[in-house]
């Protein structure tokens, strides 16, 4: 995170590891229950307390952090929802049948949602150097419930192309 912040400002409280990894989910209550970003409480979890909520979709109006469609790129590309290739830095989780061995990192040996999600953004971050100026990043699929909503949410948004500024 220091990295990305070099110059930009005076001071960073360093805490250690946080222990969800994602950023607070965002719920828009101004009409309808609304899942503006999702976060370390995950939506079914939400649901179980209010019923139904809605999703927020591309092109609605942006009205919460996060929800720029790239948000947290990697310098290197990033493909998702697939397995290992010989050119690029794999981001794996949970146990492969090719074996853990084959991807670089990996997100949670265990296929545990919470502990990818802490290890996401360092994670991410580590890709990215070993991928280097030309290379890229391959990530595996994730289970697109509970926390892995938000984990997919994350790597989408640092998948999506980049504003010609270089603003992402």
């Amino acid at each position: 995170m220091a990295q990305g912040l070099s110059g930009r400002i005076g001071a960073i409280l360093d805490g250690g590891p946080c222990a969800v990894g994602v950023e607070s989910t965002i719920l828009g209550l101004t009409g309808p229950a609304t899942l503006l970003r999702p976060g370390g409480i995950a939506l079914e979890q939400i649901e179980a307390l209010i019923g139904p909520v809605a999703l927020h979709q591309a092109g609605d109006p942006l009205t919460a952090p996060g929800q720029l469609a790239s948000h947290y790129a990697p310098a290197a590309p990033l493909q998702l929802n697939c397995g290992p290739e010989p050119d690029a830095v794999h981001l794996g989780f949970g146990p492969s049948p090719e074996g853990i061995a084959r991807a670089t990192l990996n997100l949670s040996p265990s296929g545990d949602l919470a502990e990818a999600a802490a290890n996401l953004f360092h994670i991410l971050r580590e890709a990215d150097r070993l991928a280097g100026p030309r290379g890229r990043i391959t990530a595996a699929p994730i289970p697109d419930h509970g926390l892995g909503r938000a984990i997919n949410d994350r790597l989408s948004r640092a998948a999506a192309p980049r504003p010609s500024d270089g603003s992402a």
